[in-house]
């Protein structure tokens, strides 16, 4: 395990599962997209860019604000990218807030059933039983070729740079 924290407030929460690092092979993980149905990140997405948008809770305003300006994003980035919102909120959730928003071509992820995906990432924060907010850009090798690990749970990741080592990929 880490010792790596990220700042919630006035605290330091541990972040769990060693962080990622451009060149790293992502790792396959299984994620809900309702009680009884779930996807593959990487084998139910070969062969396509994924620009995977990791969020705390989708009913925050930072995570609503990430979620959104990724949505914008994929209208601008063709068929060959796929944008991923990971998150541990239900999946009926998750569906409720796209709704809402009008978010159509984002992906909705939910690691809710053990923060598999949080430890095999390195963005589990099991004080607060959510993720670490982060950003990565996975090529269609599966090979990691962007990494943001956002410092503090309120703040903004860097989506230009996101979206530029995306972009680099095409």
């Amino acid at each position: 395990m880490s010792e790596r924290t990220v700042a919630f407030r006035d605290l330091q929460l541990a972040v769990i599962g060693a962080p990622l690092q451009v060149g790293d092979k992502a790792p396959e993980v299984e994620l809900a997209t309702g009680f009884l149905s779930s996807l593959k990140l990487l084998a139910d997405t070969a062969g396509k860019i994924r620009l995977v948008s990791v969020v705390p809770s989708i009913d925050t305003s930072v995570c609503d604000a990430q979620t959104r300006r990724m949505n914008e994003a994929a209208s601008e980035l063709g068929e060959q990218v796929i944008i991923v919102t990971v998150s541990v909120d239900l999946p009926m959730a998750q569906k409720r807030w796209c709704g809402a928003a009008g978010v159509e071509r984002v992906l909705m992820l939910s690691d809710y059933m053990g923060l598999e995906f949080g430890k095999a990432y390195g963005t589990a924060v099991p004080a607060l039983g959510a993720e670490q907010r982060a950003i990565f850009v996975i090529d269609a090798d599966d090979i990691v070729r962007y990494v943001e690990y956002v410092p503090g749970i309120g703040q903004h990741p860097d989506y230009d740079a996101a979206l530029v080592a995306v972009r680099a990929l095409l």
